[in-house]
């Protein structure tokens, strides 16, 4: 059987390569710089490539602008707390002073007064004693945190019959 076969392929390969019939595998390019230094010129680049290239350097750029804080895309900025207003400071004193650890009237400035009444609420309530405004130290005087709330539009409600 292999006798037969052998031959036809053989005549089968030599018609082939008489009618200048391509291979089924096509070989892949091989790269630039290969290229080049076998002919001794240099080689043209190809778009591919380049346009690869340049893709990614616009990405390391972007990633690179990011890093550096630039940012090429407008995010919402975020929102940082601000500091109490005079009358919410007032707010504090007044609590501290029904408490006995703030001597004299709340005047809404916040002083060393203050933070030394703070610090000694802070401490008997086993806070950390750093005379800061948080919301630890708000809750524990019965203040709570207050935050900027939308208007409600529900109807107020009727004050109760007399």
């Amino acid at each position: 059987m292999f006798k037969t076969l052998l031959p036809a392929l053989g005549i089968l390969a030599v018609g082939c390569i008489a009618s200048g019939a391509t291979p089924a595998k096509t070989h892949k390019r091989a790269h630039s710089s290969t290229t080049a230094s076998r002919s001794g010129t240099p080689a043209k680049k190809s778009t591919k490539a380049t346009t690869a290239k340049t893709t990614a350097k616009a990405k390391t750029t972007n990633a690179a602008a990011h890093r550096k804080g630039k940012t090429t895309s407008r995010r919402p900025s975020r929102s940082y707390q601000q500091s109490p207003t005079p009358d919410r400071y007032r707010e504090i004193q007044q609590a501290l002073a029904s408490k006995g650890y703030l001597q004299g009237e709340p005047t809404g400035q916040w002083g060393p007064d203050s933070v030394d009444a703070l610090k000694r609420f802070q401490s008997t309530q086993n806070l950390t004693p750093d005379g800061k405004i948080n919301s630890l130290s708000l809750i524990a005087l019965g203040l709570g945190p207050k935050r900027l709330s939308a208007k409600s539009d529900a109807p107020p409600t009727p004050p109760p019959p007399q």
